[in-house]
């Protein structure tokens, strides 16, 4: 074979046609900018799913749990209704009942333990000593233990 150029071939090559024997540099670089660019894209699209969970979390909201499973739950059933619900869920303020509730109740239990004068004209002394007293064969503190248990 003859190694003479053709005389209508350009006698110099631009940068990104291949040399005939070497490495074609710009295949290269295209490479690495597409894993990159797959890299980049990944990472956004985790962070906008998980938007979400880190904004229920950020605000100590009560619903996180919720929240984090309605993410958990679109992105393995690619039903994007679950991650609208949870951000619509990460966005509201769900007030708090059980607080309020709770320090309602502890307060009418100690009103009534409390209590001066019971409502039958009894002394209410003697009858929070009665309730205190447990009855025979029962240890102390288990009618307590027993009630709190099911709170």
């Amino acid at each position: 074979m003859n190694e003479q150029l053709h005389p209508l071939a350009p006698h110099h090559l631009p940068f990104y046609l291949a040399p005939g024997s070497g490495t074609d540099t710009l295949m290269v670089v295209m490479g690495i900018f597409l894993v990159g660019t797959v890299l980049w894209v990944g990472t956004l699209y985790w962070k906008l799913h998980s938007l979400p969970e880190r904004m229920a979390h950020k605000s100590q909201k009560l619903q996180f749990e919720f929240v984090a499973v309605l993410g958990l739950i679109s992105l393995f059933t690619h039903m994007h209704i679950f991650w609208v619900a949870g951000l619509l869920l990460a966005l509201i303020d769900i007030p708090d009942f059980g607080t309020p509730l709770r320090s309602i109740a502890d307060s009418v239990e100690r009103i009534a333990g409390a209590a001066p004068g019971g409502a039958d004209g009894t002394n209410g002394a003697a009858q929070v000593a009665s309730e205190t007293e447990p009855p025979p064969g029962e240890k102390p503190g288990s009618a307590k233990e027993k009630e709190r248990s099911h709170v």
